[in-house]
């Protein structure tokens, strides 16, 4: 049967006839709350490595388990909109965490104090405005591209939720489950795969991370004729079961930009750079003593943000007629009581968005307040550039959630994108001093969580979408979960930060430096651990330069002397305090890459013939016909990111395979074989494994983070003694637990032949 291109209208689970409890205060303040707790455990997880895996699934989960536990004690059951309230609510921490963590960091990078005002503001401004950007596109993105946009963590997000439906829900739903009946078995079993799932995965990162049972990422180095050349995959439940969803062809989109970039790319300029006696610029060492990871920091990274910027341009150009059609229609909704503009009572009930005149009004409102906050060092340049990025990577973030899914939003190189952008136009402005780094990087924060948090509630108007919430409400929810997480992020950044700074005695590195302290005018007190043994006061001195010492920030004694270097604990280099104590620093590896480009531009120093490499990639696949922004995200990310998430393609490819022989599949179109791929067995097991895997982050933070001579005990033992985590085999061996959980999503997945 030939492909149908007009299929019928996406029936929702509750109709928009229904009308369950759904914004309520317990539904409101429980998704808030968990998206404060998963917002500081994101937190920890991107400045440790740099990436974070999307909080939706696991706060649906975690919400039915207490709305079932209060309904036990006593209380009312829960509907499967009140589900979907706090899901929505709580998936605002992690995104605003995200878009936190790879820019505020830098500015301490770059030498300059981390405020707390200036965290607070841009955390609370990107977030709402990321949300407010989305409202005007849930029409177009959720509704006119359902079936192009799966949203792969929303589609599974809702099966979650439709698995775990409460009997008034199901009632609603016109879903009849008679005791024993083949709709109640199917039902149970629905529940078990998704719930067994969520065990499985959490139980699997438990023991492979926290208590190190087998390694984690998987990684084999070859030599000539690929010298340099690696191919590792980061052997995850929660990634697996992303590329399983999305399906093979975007899953193995991704996976060849990471081959060309690790297995082309990083083989080509070892080969090329083997023999040079001086280090190559960007880079700061021989390329003869870098490995592939050397490398790709190096050089492949300019690559891939320049693709990524180049290939988000051109889906962004390629979106416009659709982007367009739907503003036009929610603008000529104002006052006409009809869906983006409309009064609650004249549309369907699942058709309602905050009116469009109010997402104008906030709009203005925070460029307002981004002009002329004080902490933010903005003028109304950056505030109109904040405007125009954020509209462009909201809306590209917003597609790209809906290609490959939330964990696999590249974010970051949006973020790049737009600090090459801001960069620029100063630089032609002639605004090259050191305030200017701090308004080119607010300008890049705020685009960063706005994108972030566009592409994350698109997710959950996916989600609500299939379940038949109401759109209004749901903006409502994640409004306020964003504010709520925004205002404890801040605190909870300088805290991390302050509690791994080190002062360390000038006399140690600048041992002849002075400088006048008359013309000092801030002042700094000791924070942290060593606050216990100096009290005093200091004046704050920003030393630029190398000159007798290390660039960074000083405290100076009255008489000019200087008493200490600040080494701060994100990115510092100091992992010993005077007394002998060791600090665990944070690496922050994106945060540190938005300060080499604000530097590097600013100072002239963008190595801009590798960013042009990258738009060039970008361009030859378009003009082949191949989704250039796909591929450029696995350039962008490193290959054991996008290769797990192949493999989870690969399997879907081959059950759908095998399940389109049999006989109940006989007569259907592509589009309706593909709608029964996203609804079978292989899919709520995929499901659960993102949500198990997700959730385990939170259990990682608290042993990696608090409970540090635990993990620190663990680790020792699992290099001593356990050879699938140390030795020649331990990758190898590593494989094993990774491949049963392959093999039972495959056999999961597999349908049987019916009549």
């Amino acid at each position: 049967m030939p492909y149908d291109p007009a299929p019928p209208p996406v029936k929702p689970y509750i109709p928009a006839t229904a009308h369950l409890p759904e914004l309520t205060w317990r539904a409101l303040i429980m998704g808030t709350v968990l998206g404060m707790v998963f917002g500081a455990s994101s937190l920890y997880l991107v400045l440790k490595v740099g990436l974070t895996v999307s909080a939706s699934i696991p706060v649906a989960v975690i919400a039915i388990t207490l709305f079932g536990l209060a309904k036990k004690a006593g209380g009312r059951e829960s509907t499967i909109l009140e589900n979907s309230i706090t899901q929505t609510a709580g998936s605002a921490g992690e995104s605003l965490a995200f878009g936190l963590g790879v820019t505020m960091p830098a500015i301490m990078i770059l030498g300059f104090d981390l405020e707390i005002s200036r965290v607070m503001l841009v955390g609370i401004l990107g977030g709402l405005l990321g949300i407010l950007m989305m409202i005007p596109m849930r029409r177009t993105m959720i509704v006119d591209q359902h079936r192009e946009l799966k949203y792969p963590e929303g589609t599974a997000c809702a099966e979650v939720l439709k698995a775990a439906a409460t009997p008034s829900s199901r009632e609603a739903a016109g879903e009849v489950r008679t005791e024993g009946s083949d709709e109640e078995r199917a039902a149970r079993q629905r529940a078990f795969i998704i719930f067994g799932g969520f065990g499985l995965g959490l139980l699997y990162k438990v023991l492979s991370i926290s208590l190190k049972l087998w390694k984690d990422t998987v990684n084999f180095i070859f030599n000539a004729p690929l010298k340099a050349g690696s191919a590792g995959a980061e052997i995850s439940p929660e990634l697996l079961g992303v590329g399983y969803i999305i399906g093979p062809r975007i899953a193995m989109t991704m996976a060849a930009g990471g081959v060309l970039s690790y297995l082309l790319l990083i083989p080509m300029i070892k080969f090329f750079g083997d023999l040079l006696t001086v280090p190559l610029s960007p880079g700061t060492t021989l390329i003869r003593d870098m490995g592939p990871d050397d490398i790709r920091s190096a050089y492949v990274l300019y690559i891939g943000a320049g693709a990524v910027a180049a290939g988000g341009l051109i889906s962004l150009a390629r979106s416009l007629p659709t982007i367009w059609n739907g503003l036009k229609g929610g603008l000529s909704g104002i006052g006409k009581g009809r869906g983006n503009g409309g009064s609650t009572g004249s549309a369907l009930r699942t058709d309602q968005d905050i009116p469009l005149k109010w997402v104008l009004i906030g709009c203005l409102g925070i460029i307002a307040v981004i002009t002329f906050a004080t902490p933010l060092h903005m003028n109304l340049l950056g505030a109109l550039l904040i405007l125009v990025f954020g509209f462009l990577f909201s809306t590209v973030s917003s597609r790209l959630t809906g290609e490959v899914g939330s964990s696999s939003n590249p974010i970051s190189g949006m973020a790049v994108a737009t600090l090459l952008f801001t960069c620029l136009i100063f630089l032609v402005m002639g605004w090259t001093g050191g305030r200017y780094y701090v308004t080119a990087l607010s300008v890049g924060a705020i685009v960063c969580i706005a994108a972030s948090n566009a592409g994350t509630t698109s997710q959950d108007l996916k989600t609500g979408f299939l379940v038949g919430a109401t759109p209004r409400l749901q903006q409502y929810a994640i409004l306020a979960g964003a504010l709520a997480s925004a205002l404890i992020l801040g605190p909870i950044l300088l805290k991390l930060n302050d509690a791994g700074t080190v002062y360390v005695p000038a006399a140690q590195v600048a041992p002849h430096v002075t400088v006048d302290a008359s013309k000092l005018t801030d002042t700094a007190q000791l924070q942290g651990p060593q606050a216990e043994s100096d009290h005093a006061t200091y004046k704050v001195w920003q030393k630029t330069d190398t000159t007798g010492g290390p660039a960074g920030k000083y405290l100076v004694r009255d008489d000019g002397s200087l008493a200490y270097l600040v080494d701060p604990g994100i990115n510092g280099q100091f992992h010993k305090r005077p007394d002998g104590s060791e600090v665990k620093k944070y690496d922050a590896p994106k945060a540190v890459l938005m300060s080499y480009i604000i530097k590097g531009i600013l100072d002239q120093q963008l190595p801009w013939t590798l960013v042009v490499f990258g738009v060039m990639i970008a361009v030859v696949l378009e003009m082949a016909g191949v989704n250039a922004l796909s591929f450029a995200v696995g350039v962008y990310l490193p290959l054991i990111s996008t290769l797990p998430i192949a493999i989870g393609g690969v399997i879907r490819w081959l059950v759908d395979r095998c399940n389109n022989k049999l006989p109940q599949y006989a007569g259907l179109n592509q589009e309706e074989m593909q709608a029964a791929g996203d609804r079978s067995s292989g899919t709520l097991l995929a499901s659960g494994y993102i949500a198990g895997g997700a959730l385990a982050g939170i259990i990682i933070a608290i042993t990696a983070g608090v409970l540090t001579e635990f993990d620190d005990a663990v680790t020792a033992w699992a290099k001593a003694a356990n050879p699938f985590f140390a030795g020649v085999d331990s990758d190898a061996l590593s494989v094993i637990p990774y491949a049963a959980i392959c093999v039972l999503l495959y056999w999961v997945g597999r349908e049987k032949a019916k009549r």
